[in-house]
Order: C-alpha cells, then sequence, then structure tokens
C-alpha cells in the first residue's frame, strides 16, 4: 500500500514538472521565440496541451477573466501540493 502512494506522489511531481513545462512552452509561442508550424515543435505542444488541459480547463471555468492573465497553472500547483502534504503527513507519516 506504501508503495502505491509513493507511486502516486512521484506522478503528481512529475505532472507538476509537466505543467511547468507547458506553460514555459507556451510563453516561447507567444513571444514567437519557437515556430508552432515545426511538425517536432508542434507536437510537442500538443501532448503538453492534451496532457495538462483536462486539468486546468475546469480551474479555467472557476476563475475570473483575468485579461490575458491566466494563473490557473498556479492554483494547480497549490492543488497537487496540498494533495501531496496530505499523501505525506496523513497517509504516510513514517515515509517522509
Amino acid at each position: 500500500m506504501r508503495a502505491l502512494f509513493l507511486v502516486i506522489d512521484l506522478a503528481l511531481e512529475l505532472y507538476i514538472w509537466i505543467v511547468i513545462a507547458a506553460a514555459i512552452f507556451s510563453w516561447l509561442v507567444a513571444f514567437h521565440v519557437v515556430n508552432t508550424r515545426n511538425q517536432v515543435v508542434a507536437m510537442i505542444g500538443e501532448f503538453l496541451y492534451r496532457i495538462t488541459e483536462p486539468a486546468l480547463r475546469p480551474i479555467r471555468n472557476l476563475l475570473p477573466n483575468l485579461g490575458g492573465i491566466d494563473i490557473s497553472p498556479v492554483i494547480l500547483f497549490l492543488i497537487i501540493i496540498f494533495i501531496r502534504y496530505v499523501i505525506a503527513l496523513y497517509i504516510l507519516p513514517n515515509v517522509f
């Protein structure tokens, strides 16, 4: 059982890094640093979008319109960190 929660914790940590990569990629596209007409760049962008959008879309629907600022990744980070702390403190207190 402990190994399962450690795998879940690792998956949550990996997902945080994927969300960070998606945010950085979106900035690079917005500032025209990378060209999405390149097939490799387009595939990376599509992968990051498909992986992160199911978690970010409900948060974006709940947040008010802030102009061009998207703080949904920050809210998602806080939620994931909260889940990791709950796992670490209450489910696996002797591991961490």
